[in-house]
């Protein structure tokens, strides 16, 4: 694949993601048939969040997903002064996202260029689970967590999931397998349960697969293979195999979407993604594919997340509805981070490296 091609598929799933995130949002704890009734084709155009929420508005889901980003590109930056690509560094992200929720603003000390967003600092219905996990890590060093400490919480819920899709942006030369298992990894700094870290490792692989060129459904059978070689897979391997039979034995519409859960579930949440996606496949679906992935009686800003990151992959950005695109919250810095992560994997030592460890890139992009 084109290093062009590839650049599209980054901007498809960062921006898939947050319409995806900003369409469902509104109707998340909405009642499916009350949804049908208001909306009788389904959630097909941003609407007002029942908190004030401006319609465009996107959630915790999106601004967890742009730390991801931030903290990869962070990773790769470290590995000119030999200290090595580790995901522990994406943990140390998802702590200034920990900040954006605690805090009423940024500080006069900033940790990189995207903890001093003013916008990230609104508090989007963050899970439960992740401020607890994060905030419970910080302890000891201040401001640092402890690199590498998993959750000790028994939760498979979809804050895990639905921030991973990153992982699977990352070029070619990260293996397969390493590309599941990190995204598992940084799930689980937050969800401790097996089906929290390993549906979270699928999506990652799936989203590597469409990169690599592959169709939805060649690049679901490649994921299915690699999740069953890990212990504790059945849920995921389950909820996954369910999804493709109703994608190809039942109507697409919010009855069926809701035969797989509520999507509050990891495995849940990527079943009912990865049904939308499969229902409506084609490029100029991909708004019937994010209607259907949001209108039901769950967390339809996770699921419909989920779904765009998965679609915007396999298409790229130019199959994104424009109109969304035009009006969704934070889209010229959602741009910039997927332009930055392109440049960072595809030119980094241009931007340090023999350049020195100080510079301007450095500034927006330190390596920790």
């Amino acid at each position: 694949m084109s290093e062009e091609m590839w650049r599209a598929r980054v901007r498809g799933c960062l921006l898939g993601g947050a319409i995806g995130d900003a369409l469902g949002g509104p109707v998340e704890f909405d009642d499916g048939r009350s949804i049908v009734a208001k909306y009788p084709d389904g959630v097909r155009a941003f609407v007002a969040g029942g908190d004030g929420w401006p319609p465009g508005t996107i959630t915790d889901d999106t601004q967890m997903t742009l730390f991801t980003v931030e903290g990869l590109i962070r990773a790769n930056v470290r590995t000119d002064r030999g200290l090595g690509f580790t995901v522990a560094v994406v943990q140390h992200a998802y702590d200034r996202w920990l900040d954006t929720q605690t805090l009423p603003g940024p500080s006069g000390e900033l940790d990189g260029w995207l903890q001093g967003e003013q916008w990230l600092y609104a508090r989007r219905a963050p899970g439960n689970t992740c401020l607890s996990a994060l905030t419970e890590a910080r302890k000891g060093e201040p401001r640092i967590p402890q690199y590498g400490a998993e959750a000790v919480n028994d939760s498979k819920g979809c804050g895990g999931v639905m921030r991973v899709a990153p992982f699977g942006l990352l070029p070619d030369y990260f293996p397969a397998d390493w590309i599941f298992d990190s995204a598992a990894t940084a799930a689980g700094y937050t969800h401790g349960h097996p089906t929290g870290k390993l549906a979270s490792g699928a999506l990652a692989a799936i989203i590597r697969e469409l990169c690599n060129g592959a169709g939805l459904d060649d690049a679901l059978s490649k994921t299915t293979s690699l999740l069953t070689q890990h212990e504790g897979h059945e849920e995921t391997s389950t909820a996954l195999s369910f999804a493709r039979h109703l994608a190809k034995t039942a109507p697409a519409g919010p009855v069926t979407v809701e035969r797989l859960g509520g999507g509050w579930i990891a495995e849940e949440a990527l079943a009912i993604a990865v049904f939308a996606a499969l229902a409506y496949p084609e490029p100029e679906q991909f708004l019937d594919a994010l209607s259907l992935a949001v209108t039901h009686s769950g967390d339809s800003d996770s699921t419909g997340a989920i779904c765009g990151n998965i679609l915007g992959a396999l298409h790229g950005e130019t199959a994104l509805p424009a109109e969304l695109v035009f009006t969704v919250e934070g889209r010229p810095v959602i741009l910039q981070l997927a332009d930055d992560f392109a440049l960072e994997f595809t030119q980094g030592k241009r931007l340090h490296g023999d350049y020195g460890p100080h510079t301007t890139w450095t500034t927006r992009y330190p390596g920790w």
